[in-house]
């Protein structure tokens, strides 16, 4: 079985207003990754997410397109210890 890890992402753009976190729990629901999404007061989506780092790379690689709507210039990724804390994936 592949090791789960934790991976932080700071998606930067025209990423609120566009439906960035609604997809995201689609993708993360489709890959079965554990986590949560949100928009920040900076305007930017902050996702913390759990699993097996293949599965962690695809999510990565979706949030630097994010949907049809959104224009994503920057995706800071920071990958950290899991901690096992997330049960399921949650829009906050």
């Amino acid at each position: 079985m592949a090791e789960v890890k934790r991976v932080h992402l700071l998606i930067s753009g025209r990423v609120q207003g566009v439906f960035f976190r609604a997809n995201a729990k689609k993708m993360a629901d489709l890959l079965r990754i554990k986590g949560w999404v949100k928009n920040l007061t900076t305007g930017q989506v902050e996702l913390y997410a759990t699993g097996p780092e293949e599965q962690l790379k695809k999510i990565i690689e979706w949030g630097h397109q994010g949907p049809p709507q959104a224009h994503v210039t920057k995706v800071d990724v920071l990958w950290d210890k899991n901690l096992g804390d997330f049960n399921s994936f949650e829009v906050i």
